[in-house]
């Protein structure tokens, strides 16, 4: 049976036929690494998923973790799967052998956790965080805190979570509160409460690892002034035994529109309820040096990031999938010529208005899967290419398209969901289809790990203008050899290559023009509708390459994709046309209306 959850013929296309992963295991890092060890492993995530994470899904949502004030409890399906999921090794997939991991190149393993993400979003949060927690202290914390944290979390007996987030601060970092008190015996005691964490508290892993950020006595102000910090839900000893109960204190759940699966926390540190040696506050470790919190931090949110950007496309997969199925089994209607009412109902696929939708979703999905792809096989460069020239341009193009592998996902993936509900009708309005709880799950991604307003300001005003322009000048030119080989084969390709070639050039002239007058609080306000011509740019370049990557097949799976590039460059990219001309008036709109006029 074909999975509803992802397309494995087109991963295989992404993965094999456009980003050449085999050619990886050519580098050393990759040499025990093969087709099969790759097919090996997207096969196991497939099978877990289904079997393990698919299951309990909609029980996850209608049975949301509580809360009785002492313990936490969830159905017993999520710690059974983790369980499963943690004796696949898939949690290390692509960390050291070193430290227990498979070594599997990042784009290889971001396709295998797309699995779990389309099977059970709540439920695949868990790792999800556990592995960009172990990561950030791979490559900032000591050699102890890696042997006493990191090997446990790859082995599946600790969870791991990312505190950043207080009541009052919000997105604005600045405004953390969160302090730690240096004791002599070279610990720390923190004091404070943090809020939206993730995976904050359960009872599905032995410990739960929190990266907390917090302020250092004395510390400069803003987020300059912040320090990383590890703290044990319980305390490990020398020896790796557990000890006593560390002093961090769930004050309660959120209750979430979707995502229910996961626990969504506020959490209290040094409230004085657990004492580690009868002295108050909860016990943290500094990850690396005074006062570099947030910049340590980025390592584990840009992954967070990418992250999100998968997970808003698994939901928008899936949902397509699942639109297409319902739409070639549901009868209804007759075709627009037919005039005798008797005549037998066709499958709704057969409407236009349906295909439109389905075409739509079909871009947004492949679309959204091949940037997060992508952007994984950046990452392999930047990690394995053959020069450190190749290396640091493969850093700074991941730098610039990490705000966008994000957001537009989460955008349009949505939609995605938006119209998988419509293709369904009032059945996908109902809980007794998946559809609309696909939504509700994927409405959260526009907002976590940083809101689409966020991102827009990090791409207009950092990742555009860095070094001189020096991100936005290579986006522009990686594209730009695209639309060269494009125009070589000619026919639509070469049409297709022209239109980009336009918006290519529209970008480097709208950059320019917002930052021109100096004003940059005229250019930030338009950096939402910056971000998204830009992102639907950056789409329309992905797809050019997939268009490209089945020349010369004629299978009804490469036609798909001939007709889904057609579909985005006809129906999608004019959209930018409106942004780019409000991007170039320099509206100010939005700055000038008054409180008191709303």
């Amino acid at each position: 049976m074909t999975s509803l959850l992802l397309s494995r013929r087109d991963l295989d296309f992404l993965l094999y036929e456009w980003l050449d992963v085999q050619s990886l295991t050519a580098r050393p890092r990759y040499a025990d690494h093969s087709r099969e060890t790759f097919d090996a492993a997207l096969e196991l995530s497939e099978q877990v998923a289904e079997r393990h994470f698919a299951p309990h899904n909609k029980r996850n949502d209608a049975e949301e973790p509580s809360f009785d004030g002492e313990r936490v409890h969830m159905i017993p399906e999520v710690k059974q799967a983790l369980a499963v999921f943690a004796s696949t090794g898939l949690l290390g997939s692509a960390m050291d052998h070193e430290v227990g991991g498979a070594q599997l190149p990042a784009v290889v393993a971001n396709a295998c956790f797309a699995w779990f993400q389309a099977a059970n979003p709540g439920t695949a949060a868990y790792p999800f965080l556990t592995a960009g927690n172990a990561n950030l202290l791979l490559a900032h914390g000591s050699p102890e805190q890696i042997d006493t944290y990191v090997r446990p979390m790859v082995d599946g007996r600790f969870f791991g979570t990312m505190c950043l987030s207080e009541p009052q601060a919000g997105s604005s970092l600045a405004d953390i509160r969160t302090r730690a008190e240096p004791r002599a015996d070279g610990t720390y005691r923190l004091f404070g409460n943090k809020m939206w964490i993730s995976g904050g508290e359960h009872e599905l892993s032995e410990n739960i690892v929190h990266l907390v950020l917090a302020r250092i006595p004395g510390g400069p102000p803003g987020v300059k002034g912040l320090s990383l910090f590890v703290v044990p839900k319980v305390l490990v000893g020398a020896d790796g035994a557990l000890g006593e109960r560390n002093d961090v204190v769930l004050a309660g759940l959120n209750h979430k529109m979707g995502f229910r699966g996961t626990t969504n926390t506020l959490l209290n540190f040094g409230e004085g309820v657990h004492r580690p040696g009868g002295e108050p506050g909860a016990v943290g470790h500094l990850v690396g040096e005074e006062h570099r919190g947030l910049a340590y931090m980025f390592h584990m949110m840009n992954e967070a990031r990418i992250g999100v950007g998968l997970g808003a496309t698994a939901l928008g997969y899936t949902g397509y999938l699942h639109a297409l199925e319902y739409a070639r089994t549901r009868p209804q209607g007759r075709p627009v010529g037919a005039k005798d009412a008797a005549s037998p109902q066709v499958p709704i696929i057969a409407h236009a208005d349906v295909r439109r939708m389905l075409l739509a979703q079909k871009v947004y999905a492949e679309g959204a899967l091949a940037l997060v792809l992508y952007c994984g096989r950046l990452l392999d460069e930047e990690r394995t290419a053959a020069t450190p020239e190749d290396r640091a341009r493969a850093h700074l193009l991941l730098d610039v398209l990490t705000p966008i592998a994000k957001s537009w996902p989460s955008q349009w993936c949505l939609e995605a969901n938006s119209l998988a509900i419509q293709v369904h009708g009032g059945y996908g309005y109902t809980r007794e289809y998946n559809v609309e709880q696909f939504y509700r799950d994927n409405r959260l991604n526009p907002i976590h790990e940083g809101t689409h307003g966020i991102h827009g300001l990090d791409l207009l005003g950092r990742k555009a203008v860095m070094d001189g322009g020096a991100g936005l000048r290579l986006l522009v030119e990686t594209a730009s050899a695209t639309v060269d080989r494009a125009k070589a084969v000619g026919g639509d390709a070469a049409e297709y290559a022209a239109r980009l070639d336009a918006n290519l050039q529209r970008i480097v002239t709208v950059t320019g023009r917002l930052w021109a007058t100096g004003d940059p609080e005229t250019a930030l306000a338009n950096a939402t509708a910056y971000l998204e011509a830009v992102g639907h740019t950056v789409v329309a370049w992905l797809w050019l390459e997939q268009l490209l990557a089945a020349e010369g097949s004629t299978s009804a799976f490469h036609d798909g994709k001939r007709h889904a590039c057609r579909f985005f460059y006809r129906h999608e990219l004019p959209r930018t046309e409106a942004q780019f001309q409000l991007l170039e008036s320099l509206d100010r709109t939005a700055l000038e209306m008054p409180d008191d006029a709303f």
